[in-house]
């Protein structure tokens, strides 16, 4: 994809060199590890850097404030990890198979995008940063022909007690249907239906739904079945799974109503 130049301060492109996976590496380990308190083997203290052997096979898209100064990798303020079905092989499989059953997903015959390692910097948050990198997912989308996009989505924190509305939600109306059904694996493997359908509060149990999934919900996205617990990451994860023929629809009838509301 193209870079586009949002305006003046910010730009949207794919990562292009090392120095670009670095500075997106960089804004990782400063969510990841040094806010969400994230471990483990992905994790280089010493360069502050939150890397893995995934990296290097798939295509990083980036929001970039160009007022940030590069050579000490500042400059990145949102990314988003994509491996296309032309770069699976060479990746060796999908990362998301540590933590989830994809079997129904790979026998469906269909495009696949893998994605992962969604984050903004604390200083783009509540703005336009996400909306403009689902913009540019969008279009990523668009040009590679991909009917399916996944990925694990993280809630903060292992403890399932305090997780048990917002997991129970997502279970009672939101598990992906048949035909396009991620399972989590058994090792660390999380139930979701922790509290029954009958007089479920959905209001009071989306408020703590992250952000990220909330916004896949509502472009008509499901989950898995059951939450995959990552004591590295100190986080509950769950599978998204998105038919992109949906996504494109409500994306276009979100522009019509914007465009007419400039016009």
């Amino acid at each position: 994809m193209a870079a586009l130049a949002i305006e003046p301060a910010l730009t949207l492109r794919l990562a292009q060199n090392e120095r670009d996976l670095r500075a997106a590496q960089r804004l990782r380990y400063e969510v990841f590890v040094e806010e969400l308190g994230a471990s483990g083997a992905t994790v280089d203290h010493a360069a502050r850097l939150e890397r893995d052997a995934f990296d290097p096979h798939f295509d990083h898209l980036l929001l970039i404030d160009n007022r940030r100064d590069p050579d000490l990798l500042q400059d990145v303020v949102g990314a988003y990890r994509l491996l296309p079905p032309e770069n699976l092989a060479a990746a060796g499989g999908y990362y998301s198979e540590s933590e989830f059953d994809l079997t129904e997903l790979k026998a469906s015959g269909r495009r696949l995008l893998e994605l992962g390692r969604s984050c903004v910097h604390r200083d783009m948050r509540g703005g336009a940063a996400m909306f403009l990198l689902w913009n540019g997912l969008a279009d990523y989308v668009l040009e590679r022909r991909i009917e399916v996009m996944f990925g694990a989505a993280s809630f903060h924190g292992v403890d399932a007690a305090a997780l048990a509305k917002p997991l129970s939600l997502l279970h009672h109306f939101h598990r992906a249907p048949v035909g396009l059904r991620v399972r989590a694996q058994p090792e660390h493997r999380q139930e979701m239906n922790l509290l029954p359908i009958e007089g479920f509060d959905r209001v009071a149990a989306m408020a703590g739904v992250p952000a990220l999934i909330k916004a896949y919900l509502r472009l008509g996205g499901h989950v898995s079945d059951g939450a995959w617990i990552d004591r590295e990451f100190n986080t509950t994860d769950v599978c998204l799974v998105m038919d992109t023929a949906k996504m494109s629809a409500k994306h276009r009838d979100f522009y019509i109503r914007k465009k007419g509301r400039e016009g």
